[in-house]
């Protein structure tokens, strides 16, 4: 059992860092001069003016009389030219305020910063703002806990009424099976929002629950799900059917994972108590909504699922994935029919996961586009030279961008010279997206510029291959608004 390459959530921390500081007496400092002036003397000097120091010797009275007592004086506004040493080793001689300080108040009071993490694509913004700085989203925009709604003023809206409404809708999508091969199928289940990051950092994971949040509400005020789309219950996969995808110690030690408040596969992969439930119900509802596309029973269909899946390979989860969810939609579709399966790949990451598990199956083709930059780029694989191996040779497509900032043009050129092409003589009879869309305008993380009219060019592009039938999946995405469903 692979429990091994499970770290707990306390590990992850590692052990706390000591600092020890050490009194040094002998510490210098450039004066105006740019020489060194030594800060450990305690003996008397002169000033730069040429002055006497601030520590003197007082040998009479005011009359002038002396006494015979040597009595060491500081003067009070001479203070500051004192060296640390000094004023450390002489602090009893200096005058105290015999004043009550019981209510003094500094000059500068301090002011805690308002901070507050955008729903949409996750940055940082400071201040008492309502809108994030970055891509103009709201600040409480969100989803309502039973039904799918996005708006600023949401708790004025009459919460109740809403919810009703949601409800009534997806009551009647369910009522409409005989019609509902001329709709767009979408899957979702609020138990993938469970999966999520025990420990609290200073800035929140990229991959979590609110992205999901966002993406349901931007759908719920397009009046598309619920609404035009037919709802696709999540079930959770069973292990044969993993085992189809990935191997039995890996499957083990994600479900190990139910029993661990907090653990870590990788230092970027989390999983808590409810991860290994959200991993199943993601990689079922994806394996029912390709095989319901293929048999008719529907148009189209958008996984809205997470965790995601394209790093998670056949004995590993990494890059914040778990289950490889394409993967076992792929195999779902060829056990409902399919004889070949396109996977086209356009997250900004090369999908490292399902490249390993089909690059020797000649019956599935995956393409992927991906910053790459010589290796440089996470994960680092996706090379032009990797095409599959041991007799699959052609079934794995890589094209690896150089550099950051590509866009659009750079997409669709791609598109119309390679992509469709190689999978037109590919022939498939069933296509699924991998889609990411940190590649987008914006996103902090991927920094490159592909609009939301480049996502649906390609999408229509990729939508006549197969007559329609296509399942995009949610892969890894920041900026959340920036999802797109197959023409309806």
């Amino acid at each position: 059992m692979g429990s091994e390459t499970i770290k707990t959530g306390r590990l992850a921390n590692g052990e706390a860092q000591k600092s020890v500081h050490k009194e040094r007496r002998g510490l210098s400092s450039n004066g105006m001069n740019g020489k060194h002036e030594n800060l450990g003397s305690n003996r008397a000097g002169t000033s730069s003016s040429g002055e006497d120091y601030d520590l003197m010797m007082n040998t009479g009275d005011v009359d002038g009389n002396l006494d015979g007592d040597v009595e060491p004086v500081f003067r009070k506004a001479r203070q500051g030219d004192l060296t640390f040493q000094d004023i450390h080793d002489n602090r009893d001689f200096f005058d105290e305020d015999d004043e009550d300080d019981s209510d003094w108040e500094p000059v500068q009071k301090h002011v805690e910063l308002i901070k507050w993490f955008c729903v949409n694509c996750t940055m940082v913004n400071l201040g008492d703002g309502v809108i994030c700085d970055l891509c103009g989203e709201h600040k409480d925009s969100g989803i309502l806990r039973l039904g799918c709604f996005a708006s600023p003023s949401s708790q004025d809206a009459g919460c109740s009424e809403v919810e009703s409404e949601m409800k009534g809708k997806n009551k009647e999508m369910h009522s409409q099976l005989s019609a509902s091969n001329s709709l767009t199928a979408i899957g979702f289940d609020e138990r993938m929002l469970l999966h999520s990051e025990v420990q609290m950092k200073s800035h929140p994971h990229p991959e979590r629950s609110d992205r999901l949040r966002a993406i349901a509400a931007s759908l719920a005020t397009a009046g598309l799900f619920p609404g035009r789309c037919y709802p696709i219950s999540a079930r959770e996969i069973t292990r044969e059917e993993l085992q189809m995808v990935h191997s039995l110690e890996h499957i083990q030690d994600v479900e190990l994972t139910s029993h661990i408040f907090s653990s870590y596969f990788t230092p970027d992969t989390y999983a808590n108590e409810h991860s290994a439930c959200a991993a199943r119900l993601a990689a079922g509802l994806c394996a029912d909504l390709a095989s319901t596309i293929f048999s008719g029973r529907v148009k189209n269909g958008f996984a809205m699922v997470r965790p995601p899946g394209h790093h998670a390979g056949v004995r590993e989860a990494m890059g914040f994935c778990l289950h490889n969810n394409a993967a076992v939609a792929a195999l779902a579709a060829q056990a409902a029919g399919a004889k070949k399966v396109l996977i086209v790949d356009w997250d900004v990451h090369h999908g490292n996961g399902t490249q390993e598990i089909f690059d020797q199956n000649k019956s599935v083709l995956y393409i992927s586009l991906h910053r790459h930059e010589g290796g440089k780029f996470y994960p680092g694989t996706g090379s032009a030279n990797e095409v599959g191996r041991n007799g699959a040779e052609g079934s794995c497509v890589n094209i690896p961008w150089s550099r950051g900032g590509v866009g659009d043009n750079d997409y669709i050129f791609a598109f119309q010279n390679l992509v469709l092409p190689i999978a037109t003589e590919f022939a498939p009879d069933f296509t699924i997206i991998s889609a990411g869309f940190d590649a987008a305008r914006g996103d902090p993380l991927g920094c490159c510029d592909v609009t939301p009219a480049g996502y649906s060019r390609m999408t229509d592009m990729l939508y006549t291959l197969t007559g329609g039938k296509l399942l995009v999946i949610l892969e890894d995405t920041i900026y959340a608004q920036y999802h797109l469903l197959p023409p309806q």
